[in-house]
């Protein structure tokens, strides 16, 4: 490990070696520092991913992906099921092996990567940002021009440089997952489990990783949070509906469900990904959007170290990129998240019982969204404007 780079990235996620990919692409030096001993490990992921959400940041290599999704089926509390043809294919992927190969695009590229690397001091002095980390139990310095934080929802690196990632309980969603064998699953769809008892504020999801193979997981508001862990209502769900599972793995976590930090970047720093809070508030999805992140920080940061500009002014190229692109849909998809929590199981199951009799053809999203907002059709804007292209 150097002593200086241009850029150091502290995160291995898709966020982090996104950045440094497009970091040194442009002739930046690149250091990725990640606290886990592996890329992509433990995966505390649902793993879907649109094609278009992928497509525009890597080229596909078919062994990432579990499987292929055409459809996607959204269930009711008392168990009515509306099917819809998915408006653009969807993969659920193998995520250690997507982030590892990520990891090694951007290695092949020239980034230096090293695990095991857990930053915990950060010092700004003048032009230069010195990093304090023990890596494989010894303590060491890196100094850089700019540090980008990839470091998740909990990121250190983002609360040390003085940026403000409080968040509110009801912008955090705690969430559980399961990897489950031996359960009837449509390998091809995607399927959704709407109910207060299930979910309360949330969703259940089911996605398919092969014939017989799904992540069953569930993420609840944190405004219902306490009474009950995330855990126990994941244990009673998959009790109730998948009762001869067997269990392969259990992973836990938090997912940021608020508007994205208003403050993005400061003199030789940038915060991406799940640290920056760019995730979709409604679903929770942030792996497209880490990666859209990562590109337009990484791109912006090498420019900025050719043209010895590391400023806050002049990394706020990367914070307009966002705010004009990405940033715009998510305020709205906030709004739709604010409305969604408050859902009732009635509203979930007068949503079905409108869309009964349709065949899939004929449900969209934007019908399903328009059905459930008609109460509040002050949203109708943003259903339209966020699924457009649906």
């Amino acid at each position: 490990m150097k002593k200086h780079y241009n850029i150091a990235i502290v995160g291995g996620g898709p966020a982090g070696t996104t950045a440094a990919r497009f970091a040194t692409s442009q002739g930046a030096s690149v250091v990725v520092l990640e606290k886990d001993r592996e890329i992509g490990v433990p995966v505390r992921c649902a793993e879907g991913i649109s094609e278009d959400g992928l497509t525009k940041y890597v080229d596909i290599n078919q062994n990432w992906i579990a499987s292929t999704i055409t459809d996607f089926g959204f269930i009711s509390p008392s168990g009515k099921m509306v099917v819809f043809h998915s408006p653009t294919i969807g993969y659920i992927l193998h995520r250690r092996l997507f982030d590892h190969a990520l990891a090694e695009i951007a290695a092949d590229m020239g980034a230096e990567i090293y695990t095991k690397a857990y930053v915990h001091g950060l010092r700004r002095d003048g032009s230069k940002t010195t990093l304090y980390l023990r890596h494989i139990g010894t303590e060491t310095e890196v100094e850089s021009d700019i540090v980008i934080a990839a470091d998740g929802i909990e990121s250190r690196i983002a609360h040390l440089a003085g940026f403000n990632t409080k968040l509110s309980p009801k912008d955090v969603e705690p969430c559980a997952q399961m990897q489950l064998a031996n359960i009837d699953v449509n390998p091809n769809r995607g399927d959704f489990y709407l109910s207060n008892n299930w979910a309360p504020g949330g969703y259940v999801w089911a996605f398919p990783k092969g014939e017989n193979t799904a992540n069953v997981g569930l993420g609840i508001s944190g405004k219902y949070a306490g009474n009950k862990s995330v855990l126990e209502y994941l244990k009673d769900f998959v009790a109730e509906k998948f009762p001869k599972a067997s269990i392969l793995t259990t992973t836990a976590g938090g997912v940021p469900v608020s508007k994205a930090l208003d403050k993005l970047v400061g003199d030789g720093l940038m915060v991406i990904g799940d640290a920056a809070h760019q995730v979709n508030p409604l679903t929770g999805g942030g792996i497209s959007t880490a990666m859209a992140a990562g590109k337009m920080a990484g791109s912006v940061a090498a420019s900025a170290v050719k043209d010895k500009d590391i400023s806050a002014k002049r990394l706020s190229e990367y914070q307009k990129q966002w705010d004009k692109t990405i940033g715009k849909d998510i305020k709205r998809l906030y709004r739709l998240k604010e409305w969604a929590i408050n859902l009732t199981d009635t509203d979930y199951e007068d949503i079905a019982r409108s869309l009964d009799g349709l065949t899939p053809e004929q449900v969209t999203l934007v019908k399903i969204f328009k059905q459930a907002v008609k109460k509040k059709p002050s949203l109708v804007i943003d259903v339209l404007k966020v699924f457009a292209g649906f």
